[in-house]
């Protein structure tokens, strides 16, 4: 056990009922937005895009193996979770990862564009990607997708078309690479649990698209604003966002996205601890609202090494 595991000890019983007492909110939020009035659905819709980040998060702790202490438990209910992002958990530990090895690289910059590159292609990727929700509905499309022909991900012509203009070429390589059936088996779950979801509450596209699309807006611009116009630093290339504390305890302190990069094994519990006087701290929309700006020419590269291998 490594002295920081030690000094912040797992938190799984608060993740277990955390993730038991959300399930029932994320259902009944979701019939609201297929059966209810137009208000009412919008305000069912809004909330939802805050209360699904709960399992996500959770999700997100069993990435990084602090779920649970015991493997088999953490890695099933990071299963259980995913499912309802909907996505393979197995997948998007790679994939999250991978995320922690190059940030802020050439290879993981959504602000900043390379002498290299289109700059038009760059502005696509922010806005439709992060700013207008398709990053995350990539996520379930590619779900389908791997269930249908797991295959395909392996392909050249997927590797170095789709993937590399929606910018998701490096996840895409390392995919490649991992054994289908457990992915395969896991994006079967995910499906499942949502279509039961569909039939068992009754409900309709235009609820589900209501409820998942504000959360892909909140989710997908989430996932860069932690990141955006901070330096290129494979380790401090983050910030650590003033969020109000609703936000806060739904996304289990993700905000606190700096003190995790440096931090990756501690548990979101403490994270709050970890911030360092010096750290700057901008509020989420003044990061988000200059993402509106569009994509900037790359500074170079500050410094870093590969927070997981220490």
């Amino acid at each position: 056990m490594t002295p920081e595991r030690m000094q912040y000890p797992i938190v799984e019983k608060i993740n277990i009922l955390l993730f038991i007492a959300v399930m029932p909110a994320i259902w009944g939020l979701l019939w609201l937005g297929s059966h209810a009035a137009l208000p009412w659905a919008l305000l069912a819709a809004v909330t939802f895009s805050l209360v699904n980040h709960l399992p996500f998060s959770l999700m997100h702790e069993a990435v990084h193996g602090v779920f649970s202490k015991n493997k088999t438990r953490n890695d099933f209910f990071g299963a259980l979770a995913g499912a309802v992002f909907p996505t393979s958990f197995f997948l998007q530990r790679f994939a999250h990862l991978g995320h922690h090895r190059r940030n802020r690289t050439d290879e993981e910059l959504y602000d900043y564009y390379l002498p290299t590159q289109s700059r038009r292609l760059k502005n696509f990727n922010l806005y439709a990607g992060n700013l207008f929700g398709l990053y995350w509905f990539c996520i379930p499309f590619g779900t389908l997708v791997y269930l249908m022909s797991p295959w395909l991900y392996s392909s050249k012509w997927f590797i170095q078309g789709p993937a590399r203009v929606l910018g998701f070429e490096p996840y895409v390589r390392e995919i490649a690479k991992l054994p289908k059936f457990r992915i395969w088996i896991e994006c079967l779950l995910a499906v499942s649990y949502q279509v039961l979801v569909w039939l068992a509450l009754d409900l309709n596209w235009q609820g589900w698209l209501l409820c998942y699309g504000a959360f892909a807006l909140h989710w997908s611009a989430l996932q860069y604003v932690d990141h955006a116009w901070s330096p290129r630093d494979i380790i401090n290339g983050a910030w650590n966002l003033k969020v109000l504390p609703v936000t806060s305890f739904f996304a289990l302190n993700y905000h606190y996205h700096l003190a995790h990069h440096r931090h990756p094994q501690v548990p979101w519990l403490y994270l709050p601890k970890l911030v360092e006087a010096d750290d700057p701290r901008p509020t989420f929309w003044s990061i988000y609202f200059r993402l509106w700006g569009g994509t900037r020419p790359a500074p170079p590269m500050v410094g870093g090494t590969d927070p997981l291998s220490r």
